[in-house]
């Protein structure tokens, strides 16, 4: 009777605990800003607070970063812009956005900055893309990108073309989808690749009978082994990670309960930036993925003290500049 009596106390304290402790505080973060962001490596900080390079009356139009987009669609064409005009603001010189022709004048009419190819849905479409292949630094695949059997076509020779070509790349939202369907297509690709997964996409990706339970960085042992040394795959969520062979970095922090559509595109298209920047100074990709991943759970902050529920990721974008000054300017 006693150890009945005793295990019902047990029950009301933990509900007790449920009701006015644990579930406050749950609404608690979702509804205001979180902390700062924190990092479980002190050197992708130091790095990342030197990523930027110097503005200089010695260089010229382009050394900064060009960026290329491809994706849009009949039904997404924020997308890509939300990552190109991304690029732009954290500092990269030229972004250009390949896309299909009925969404190339929607994307055009956003911002005069882009330069907009309506080449993705052309018969001709590689033969038009070569020339353009070899201005670029680093191809973003895949914002808007939709999952036609066609588009899934020239999505794989877009990828071949730039494996001939040498240019790093970084895949992202239906682009992703269609890498699990054939990840062959990057396999052992000659430079850096990041693939920048939610929890969903990051499941499929790595197979979904492998066991969810188990931390990231063992969940896709199988998948990086396939795929080769210059694969990283960067996991979106609450508590993001960047995942390589047999290592894990966890980026926590900052950001608030509020998750803009779009913002995985803004993140996307300030990554490729960064990562150009990166592979000048010849350092691994994951300093570009936690100062994209910084520099977003902080726009993402200060967008939410300001409009709280309200917010959309365009006013993530404008918080852009004062982020990255804050963080990442180089100090002269």
């Amino acid at each position: 009777m006693a150890k009945v009596l005793f295990f019902n106390f047990l029950l009301k304290q933990r509900d007790f605990k449920l009701k006015h402790i644990i579930w406050p505080a749950i609404r608690k973060v979702t509804s205001t800003a979180m902390s700062s962001v924190t990092v479980s490596d002190n050197d992708l900080i130091t790095k990342s607070q030197n990523l930027a390079p110097q503005l200089s009356d010695g260089k010229h139009k382009g050394q900064a970063g060009r960026i290329g987009v491809f994706g849009g669609s009949i039904e997404f064409t924020g997308a890509p812009y939300f990552s190109s005009i991304a690029a732009l603001k954290v500092g990269a010189d030229l972004s250009y956005v390949f896309t299909i022709k009925d969404a190339a004048f929607v994307i055009k009419s956003y911002s005069p900055e882009l330069m907009v190819l309506p080449f993705l849905d052309d018969p001709d479409a590689i033969k038009k893309i070569n020339p353009w292949i070899d201005r670029l630094h680093v191809a973003l695949l895949g914002p808007g990108l939709g999952r036609l059997e066609a588009t899934q076509k020239v999505f794989e020779e877009i990828i071949d073309l730039c494996r001939i070509k040498n240019i790093p790349l970084l895949i992202d939202a239906d682009g992703l989808f269609f890498i699990a369907q054939n990840p062959d297509i990057i396999k052992d690709y000659p430079r850096p690749v990041i693939l920048t997964p939610n929890k969903m996409e990051f499941r499929r990706i790595v197979g979904e009978s492998v066991n969810g339970l188990l931390p990231k960085v063992d969940q896709a042992k199988q998948f990086l082994e396939r795929v080769g040394p210059n694969v990283t795959i960067f996991c979106k969520d609450a508590v993001d990670e960047i995942v390589t062979l047999g290592k894990s970095i966890q980026i926590s922090g900052g950001g608030s309960g509020r998750r803009c559509g779009g913002q995985g595109d803004m993140l996307g298209g300030t990554m490729s930036t960064f990562l150009v920047w990166a592979l000048e100074k010849n350092w691994q990709p994951a300093v570009a993925c936690y100062a994209a991943s910084k520099l977003t759970r902080d726009c993402n902050s200060k967008g939410f003290a300001k409009y709280g529920r309200s917010m959309v990721v365009t006013d993530m974008i404008h918080e852009l500049p004062g982020v990255f000054r804050d963080n990442f300017e180089l100090k002269e």
